[in-house]
């Protein structure tokens, strides 16, 4: 838990919320605020199972991932190459593309691009033409952080520079209107949807961690053919990058009913205000079971 991401934060009410499930399940567990000095940490602790708790840069990305295999240290979650692909929004989107999964239009920027010319260049795409407004994110990034949504042109370059703060790699995807919606995935399972409902109108990282901020409907007031679909094409998207474990695929459904993959959170928040809690507990799972499933799953590997 912890770690040094922006997400920093967000990771220890996770990993302490996670700890205190494991506590009452009788679990012999350990917190440990991840820093450069991680790997001997672990070994003098002896660990057996690795609850990953991290959110964002080290922890969501890979590297975590990959320290733990080197080590032969089971751990939760994806593995090294899933987690990669998916925290890379850019990379997420173009496995999409090839397995046929709706997502929206999107172009990749690499930091220090004029805001001007880029806007040429997206308008000049070959296969499709961006138009406003659009969203404006770090490609590699997660709770919203740097994310900008851009309706007139004037903004665009101030949404680049803030991206641009936390990532070199810059995504202009597409905006669609319409409803937003969470799948949590659980041992291969598609839990209850969830709809959120920022009060704000963004759901941003202020609508996603303070109380009374957002909305959230579970199950979403779907007919059960689109339920259905949304469903599928959200393990569609968890097997495309070969995730296990648990996680959360975020979807934007337009005015047409039409889904759209955002992103795949390989490891979704666990505090109280999390959705992947709340599906799982519309679905008869308390969080300590949760907790407890998300642990024996890595077992069964």
């Amino acid at each position: 838990m912890g770690g040094m991401s922006s997400e920093r934060e967000i990771s220890i009410r996770s990993g302490t919320a996670v700890y205190n499930a494991l506590i009452k399940k009788c679990y012999n567990a350990v917190k440990i605020d991840v820093d450069r000095n991680i790997a001997g940490v672990l070994k003098k602790k002896k660990i057996d199972i690795a609850f990953i708790a991290l959110h964002g840069k080290y922890g969501e990305d890979g590297t975590m991932q990959g320290l733990l295999e080197i080590m032969g240290m089971p751990h939760t979650g994806s593995s090294v190459m899933a987690s990669s692909m998916a925290f890379d929004k850019t990379k997420a989107k173009e496995i999409f593309r090839f397995h046929n999964i709706p997502t929206p239009d999107w172009e990749v920027v690499e930091k220090g691009f004029k805001a001007g010319a880029l806007w040429a260049r997206v308008q000049g795409f070959k296969g499709f033409n961006l138009k406003l407004p659009v969203v404006v994110k770090p490609a590699r990034e997660g709770s919203t952080i740097g994310l900008t949504v851009v309706k007139q042109k004037r903004g665009l370059q101030k949404a680049l520079k803030k991206a641009g703060r936390y990532d070199d790699k810059i995504i202009v995807e597409k905006f669609i209107l319409g409803r937003e919606l969470t799948v949590g995935v659980l041992k291969g399972h598609a839990l209850p949807i969830i709809e959120v409902k920022p009060k704000n109108g963004l759901y941003d990282y202020k609508s996603k961690y303070t109380k009374g901020m957002t909305e959230y409907i579970c199950p979403a007031p779907l007919i059960k053919t689109l339920e259905s679909r949304i469903k599928k094409i959200a393990l569609d998207a968890y097997n495309a990058l070969g995730c296990s474990g648990a996680a959360r695929v975020d979807i934007m459904l337009d005015k047409k009913n039409r889904p759209y993959v955002l992103e795949v959170n390989t490891i979704p928040g666990m505090t109280e205000l999390s959705l992947l809690p709340k599906a799982a507990n519309h679905a008869g799972i308390d969080f300590p079971e949760l907790v407890e499933m998300m642990l024996m799953d890595i077992r069964q590997k």
